[in-house]
């Protein structure tokens, strides 16, 4: 079974450590097949752009590689069986929802894991963005709030 995993971790050192060191790693282990949007557009390329001097040439190259970077996680989450989101935060991150949206337009089961104890609901009925908590609950999936719930989830959803 293939598992897109959703999250803006691999921006910052601290998240891609617990990212790679934590939570890949949790769900390799339980037999999945994880499709990982922070390793399908070539990371040699990424730093390039993220290299250039600032200017014309940078925003072009940027401007290119983020079709790229679109096109294959749109083709993986096309291709998964389910997404887990990661939505810690003040908010859930923008493309994290924006995954999450085009997930449950799919069809596809979508599991939110939220680690994070902050308050960030719109109401108090809510435990993220309630449009955001809508699309995955209507996907028959759920909202965790551990790392060792996840894999429950999962199996309750058929992976």
């Amino acid at each position: 079974m293939k598992l897109y995993v959703a999250s803006p971790l691999g921006f910052s050192e601290a998240g891609r450590e617990f990212y790679n060191g934590v939570l890949i790693p949790k769900l390799a282990a339980l037999g999945l097949e994880i499709l990982d949007p922070w390793t399908l557009t070539d990371a040699g390329r990424i730093a390039a752009a993220a290299g250039l001097p600032y200017g014309a040439a940078k925003r072009e190259a940027w401007r290119e590689l983020s079709v790229e970077i679109g096109r294959n996680n749109a083709a993986a989450i096309e291709a998964c069986d389910a997404l887990l989101a990661v939505l810690d935060g003040v908010d859930v991150d923008s493309g994290t929802a924006a995954e999450i949206g085009y997930a449950a337009a799919l069809g596809k089961k979508i599991i939110g894991y939220r680690g994070d104890f902050r308050l960030a609901a719109d109401n108090e009925g809510t435990t993220v963005n309630l449009q955001v908590e809508y699309f995955i609950r209507r996907s028959g999936g759920a909202i965790v709030s551990e790392l060792a719930a996840i894999a429950g989830a999962l199996r309750a959803i058929g992976l």
